[in-house]
């Protein structure tokens, strides 16, 4: 199987259940990460498109519209309808993801096949959101009703394509809610081939838009429109920090935000060592490390700390290294030039300041964007490689000697998205779990994910939740409604 083989089919924007170029007429390529070439070109989307897909949400949404008659059931019905036909085609856009985002194509297989698990999940809820008679004093019957918000923007990542806008798109469109959807620069092509299969399903015109560009002017543009309701965003704090401030400075939006993370995962010295070992070094090197809830900060308990840092060494100059396509190969390259630059220069910042690089951190060939995965050891808490997020395949394991001084440690940072611990002793697990402050802990695995338990971060990792039954929350507004009654009865 080779990346060459795969034939795009959509590279315009998408409004109205149309395909269309920009109104500016400019485009920008794609790169395939595997060796730095043009996959093809996309329509550029800017402020005067997002209009154009603003209007058509607006329209989608209207009191009358089909969309907003529909049964809450056809919602679901059309929504599973969707999931279908990503099953039909998963070896297409999984290879497509491959060829757009360099990850191996297992994984890329993978997040197809989660991808279909959200939209049934959330398929399945469309007709059992509901709300409350509420006994009131007086003679009132008051319910509430729950509603969709309304045109919701949605700007998503570049290193789960698929799978990230999967989590924003079903339940808005659980919800009743029209959409206008920026995936990454980098990964557009998997959202595209999406609003084909969201057409062919059948959902009305203007429900679902797809609007390609860059982050400063089509990002930006949905972020201010004073048309649109919401923005959910998953991405860096940098980018989170200015959605808000463009969401206040607009119309007051609703925002929810996934953002970074450099999550602690606490080895102590009665676990399952060979367990903790494996999870840790796919918590770690899983996506190049390109994973907002990576595992960046290994804690291991003095006693055990010699062993498992060579263990992890040793698993690491084992990952498989290379072309993508191949189904052996576990690791693929970087995004791009950027991120590769960045990984290459906190591994140089790491050997400066002192820590110990037990194996890795190569440039694996002349082409694309490959990292050889790095362990460092003897990681200290003020150097810069634990502190930032890295975003790429640089493991960091520290050392600690205490239950309460871990859990100190690990909770010094801005971020709090995730954490795990590995113990055999239930107290000291609900211990450092409840004591860690972030939106998700794991005991004895790590990224154990389901589309009905809920994701999101504390700190400067964001609010408000992706996935589960809490996410429906982020979609709808709570409706009161009171009807004055000749009398009421009990």
């Amino acid at each position: 199987m080779m990346a060459k083989k795969v034939t795009v089919k959509f590279q315009k924007l998408f409004i109205n259940n149309e395909w269309h170029d920009s109104v500016s007429g400019k485009t920008f390529p794609t790169i395939n990460p595997c060796d730095g070439q043009v996959i093809c070109e996309v329509a550029e989307g800017d402020k005067a498109d997002v209009d154009k897909a603003v209007a058509a949400a607006e329209e989608a949404f209207k009191l009358g519209s089909a969309w907003r008659t529909m049964d809450a059931s056809k919602r679901g019905v059309l929504i599973n309808k969707l999931a279908d036909l990503i099953k039909r085609d998963k070896d297409y856009i999984a290879q497509l993801e491959t060829l757009d985002n360099g990850k191996p194509i297992g994984d890329a297989e993978g997040d197809v096949d989660e991808s279909i698990s959200v939209y049934r999940y959330y398929a399945g809820w469309c007709d059992k959101i509901h709300g409350k008679t509420i006994p009131i004093d007086g003679s009132y019957l008051c319910f509430t009703r729950h509603e969709p918000v309304g045109v919701v923007g949605q700007i998503v990542p570049w290193n789960y394509p698929l799978a990230m806008a999967t989590w924003k798109v079903a339940p808005a469109l659980c919800t009743g809610n029209t959409i206008v959807l920026k995936p990454a620069e980098q990964t557009p092509l998997s959202a595209l081939y999406l609003a084909s299969l969201v057409a062919e399903a059948g959902f009305p015109p203007g429900v679902f838009n797809v609007i390609p560009g860059y982050g400063p002017t089509a990002g930006a543009a949905i972020a201010s429109h004073p048309k649109v309701d919401k923005v959910a965003f998953t991405g860096s704090c940098e980018v989170g920090h200015l959605i808000q401030q463009a969401a206040g400075k607009s119309n007051l939006k609703r925002v929810t935000l996934e953002l970074g993370g450099k999550s602690p995962l606490i080895v102590f010295a009665d676990a399952n060592l060979e367990l903790a070992v494996t999870y840790a070094h796919e918590a770690l090197f899983g996506n190049m490390g390109q994973s907002c809830c990576a595992a960046s900060r290994t804690f291991v308990e003095e006693s055990i700390y010699d062993e498992f840092v060579q263990m992890s060494t040793m698993i690491a100059t084992l990952r498989t290294v290379g072309d993508p396509f191949d189904p052996m190969v576990q690791h693929g390259p970087q995004i791009d030039q950027e991120q590769f630059d960045k990984v290459m220069s906190l591994i140089e910042s790491g050997k400066k300041e002192g820590a110990k690089l037990e194996c890795g951190g190569n440039r694996v060939g002349d082409k694309g964007y490959f990292i050889e995965p790095a362990v460092f050891s003897g990681v200290k808490d003020d150097m810069k490689i634990a502190k930032e997020e890295i975003f790429g395949p640089v493991m960091q394991i520290f050392k600690f000697k205490t239950v309460e001084e871990v859990i100190e440690r690990a909770n010094d940072t801005t971020f709090g998205l995730a954490g795990g611990v590995f113990t055999s002793n239930i107290e000291k697990a609900l211990m450092v779990a409840n004591g860690i402050r972030a939106g998700t802990m794991w005991v004895n695995c790590y990224d154990a994910g389901s589309p009905q338990a809920p994701f999101g971060g504390f700190k400067e990792s964001g609010f408000g939740r992706d996935r589960g039954e809490y996410c429906l929350e982020q979609y709808t507004e709570v409706k009161t409604v009171t009807i004055k009654l000749p009398q009421k009865n009990s």
